[in-house]
């Protein structure tokens, strides 16, 4: 009797120390699933992808008006007198960033936007071939670096219009795609824009996805631009460090891959010529690329297809807070 007795103890122990290591497993389970990102059943982009990724390169060496922001601006000199450190500055994006960037895209077979200023490719025009060439997208940044808020209607448009033609001219693209200096848009910008052809501008950050806004009654689309994202101002702003900005880009893609399973998401990432351009945040980027490469449906794409994807898409949101302006 006393093993008989010995013997039910050891069974309910057994069963219990059981039960307590399935809960375990359960409770690790439970823990861990909401961690590991989903794989969407239902595609939200046309093309399938749970998260599209667009970088925007910005070519603007030599554009620059006299004074322009540069690591020297702290100390400002009298005006008229050349600031040759700034110039040289400036100049380390033609000499050295745009090809840098250019050799990573390639690498990885990855296609980019640049919004190109007019006197850049005037001043740079192997540089500005050398991005059309590589199958980038030629996009507008006016024909020099000034405001377009204050301006016009008739001097606005002829200020966008000989940019594109300076550069169609050198590269052989005509942009569809703007982006206003420090996306200062005027009143006016989009029917400006319609009327010269363009089918897209990114100078709004108000959605993480583009949408459209209708400009005298017609489908415009914008692809939302970062300033998260955004180099000139994390970097040259902030005065952040390569792996912060990575650090940021990684959850920013993190974030967005997640929400991807459920809804239409977009990553813009931006670059400029003379501070993306340099080894290290070319490194950070690489290393980014690496990173998205883990997850399934992630493609990077040029902004003009995007546009063209979801011109028409009945899935693309409409969002008219500016209808006053586009009449």
């Amino acid at each position: 009797m006393k093993y008989i007795k010995q013997s039910v103890l050891l069974l309910a122990s057994t069963i219990v120390l059981m039960s307590f290591s399935d809960r375990q497993d359960k409770d690790k389970r439970e823990k861990k699933e909401p961690h590991e990102a989903k794989i969407s059943t239902k595609k939200y982009w046309p093309n399938g992808a749970q998260l599209v990724i667009s970088v925007s390169m910005q070519f603007e060496t030599g554009g620059q008006p006299e004074g322009a922001e540069s690591p020297f601006s702290g100390t400002p000199l009298p005006k008229g007198q050349p600031d040759l450190p700034a110039e040289s500055w400036y100049r380390y994006g033609g000499n050295e960033g745009i090809y840098r960037m250019l050799d990573l895209w390639k690498k990885y077979n990855i296609k980019v936007t640049s919004h190109v200023v007019g006197t850049a490719a005037e001043k740079y025009p192997e540089v500005a071939k050398a991005i059309a060439n590589g199958g980038h997208e030629i996009a507008a940044h006016g024909i020099s670096w000034d405001n377009q808020w204050n301006k016009s209607y008739s001097d606005e448009l002829n200020f966008v219009k000989e940019g594109v033609n300076v550069v169609e001219k050198i590269t052989g693209q005509k942009a569809v795609g703007y982006n206003c200096n420090w996306l200062r848009r005027s009143p006016n910008t989009l029917k400006v824009l319609q009327e010269l052809g363009f089918l897209y501008h990114i100078d709004d950050v108000s959605h993480d996805e583009p949408f459209i806004s209708k400009v005298k009654g017609k489908n415009f689309v914008v692809i939302p631009y970062t300033l998260r994202n955004n180099d000139i101002v994390n970097i040259e702003g902030k005065h952040w460090s390569p792996d912060q900005f990575l650090a940021q880009l990684k959850f920013e893609f993190d974030r967005l891959y997640e929400e991807g399973a459920s809804k239409r998401r977009m990553m813009s990432i931006s670059f400029h010529d003379r501070i993306g351009g340099t080894p290290a945040m070319v490194h950070a980027m690489e290393e980014f690329i690496k990173y998205t490469k883990e997850k399934q449906g992630v493609i990077f794409m040029r902004k003009d297809d995007i546009a063209k994807m979801v011109m028409n898409d009945p899935d693309t949101p409409v969002d008219n807070s500016e209808e006053k302006f586009n009449k």
